[in-house]
Parts: C-alpha cells; structure tokens; sequence
C-alpha cells in the first residue's frame, strides 16, 4: 500500500474542478495505455460536485466515454430511481450527459429489483458481477480481494464522513472488518438510510489509485485522524489506500486540523 499523498485546495468548488481535470487526464491515459479506463465512483456532495465539474469541463471529450467502466464504491438499498440513491445523483450531475456504453455501467443493485429487502443477497451479485468482470482481463486479479476477485480500477474516488466513513464503511461496524468478501451488505448504518451496500477495504485497496475527497470545515476532524494514524477500525479512511498511488483531495477548510508535517509545503 501507498503512503498518502495530500493536495490541498483553496475552496471546494477548486477542489472539485481540479480532481475533475486530474480524472480526465488519468482516463485518458489509461485508455491509451489499455484501451479501457475502469473508475470507481462515490456519492456524496464531494462525489458529485467532481461529478458536476467533469460534466462543465471543456475537456470532457477527451475522454473515450464508450470505453469507460463504471463502479460504485457503495449505494443506499432504496429502491430504483429514489432521488437520494448515488446512481440517480450521478446521472443527474453527469452520466445522462455522456455517450457511455450502457453495458459498461455498472449500479448497485436497488432494494426494488430481484433482491427485494435483501441487501446481502444483493451484495453477493454484485460481488459475482466484479469477478465475471475481472475473470474476462487478460491479468490476474489483483492480490488481496476476496470473493472471486475484482477488476483492475484505475480510480477509485472516496468522499470521507465526518465520522470518518468511506463508502459504507462505518467506524467499528461488521463491514469494515470484513476481509473475505468483496461487497458487503451494511446494517444499522448510523447515516440513513440504515441498509447499504459496499465494496469492502480489500476490494477498496485492490484499485490502482484510490482519491479520498474531503471539503469543508465538518470534516477537518476527520481527515486529521485518518492521516494521524489511526487504525482502519476505528477510522475507515485511514485504511483507504491504494496500489501505486492514495491521494487526499482537499480543500483548506477540511485540512485545517491537519499536523503541520502532514500539511503539504504548496497549495494551489
């Protein structure tokens, strides 16, 4: 795993403008590099704020959209359509904007559809799902995730709570200990909805590069106790780490309470 690297940004509308322009560059180099790009998108004000600037970017056609995969790192266990879902949040801030190839989309399965009020059967054909995706790469699948495997994602993209949560990884509950599977279902979520469903830490931590983001004055607490060394348990964030690369996309607000030696030296 990779030590964490801290970006610093002057107000969350920069912040999201620039991980737009940063996701841009690392989809096309990814395509041009292997044809595809694989990203894992996240919920969340943060999520979508990114979501909503890539959609403003004058650059959003460098992008291959045809050839892009799409994950969720986690999503409520409502059913289809419901507003405070995180694939109705994205298609409205960006995906209904762009060619994307409907089989290359991949939501979570909805609390309406062939898993009605189960959502551990639900994460099991999620689960299923990632490891038919990673059985057809022509590599092996990445080391260290359960299941059956997941796909090679060149982005995985974070927001962090203020309790430090990251997908649907609450401090100290069930989800985030697991270490065999990798999508969990999540219940007694101290954020409602309740019932979630979420990659789990070794699913997390197989993807290449993985972007924890983080705005505002609320989570200055938890960011500082994540990149203070806190254990995983405790504080999920702190165990979000990915392969070649873990970046903290923040904004100066949310890195307030950050030890200066973790501050980085410029900001933009």
């Amino acid at each position: 795993m990779t030590a964490p690297q801290v970006v610093v940004h002057r107000d969350k509308e920069l912040m999201a403008r620039a991980a737009a322009a940063r996701l841009i560059t690392k989809i096309v180099d990814a395509q041009a590099a292997r044809g595809t790009a694989s990203v894992v998108l996240t919920g969340g004000r943060n999520g979508n704020g990114l979501l909503a600037a890539l959609a403003e970017s004058p650059a959003r056609d460098a992008v291959d959209w045809a050839r892009l995969d799409l994950w969720w790192g986690d999503e409520r266990f409502l059913p289809e359509g419901d507003p405070e879902r995180n694939v109705t949040q994205a298609r409205q801030a960006l995906l209904d904007a762009v060619p994307l190839d409907p089989a290359r989309v991949h939501p979570m399965p909805a609390s309406d559809g062939s898993y009605v009020g189960d959502a551990d059967a639900a994460a099991a054909a999620y689960a299923t799902e990632l490891a038919a995706a990673a059985a057809q790469q022509t590599a092996s699948p990445p080391a260290g995730a359960g299941g059956g495997g997941v796909p090679v994602f060149d982005v995985l993209l974070l927001g962090v709570g203020p309790d430090t949560h990251v997908a649907s990884l609450f401090p100290e509950l069930p989800a985030v200990r697991e270490q065999e599977r990798t999508v969990v279902g999540v219940h007694g979520a101290p954020k409602p909805p309740p019932t979630r469903i979420s990659l789990t830490m070794p699913a997390i931590r197989s993807a290449r590069e993985v972007w924890l983001l983080a705005a505002g004055a609320d989570k200055a607490g938890a960011v500082a106790i994540a990149l203070s060394g806190a254990g995983e348990v405790q504080a999920p964030a702190a165990g979000a780490r990915g392969r070649s690369r873990t970046l903290w996309l923040l904004d100066r607000s949310a890195a307030a309470e950050l030890p200066r030696e973790l501050y980085p030296p410029a900001s933009a």
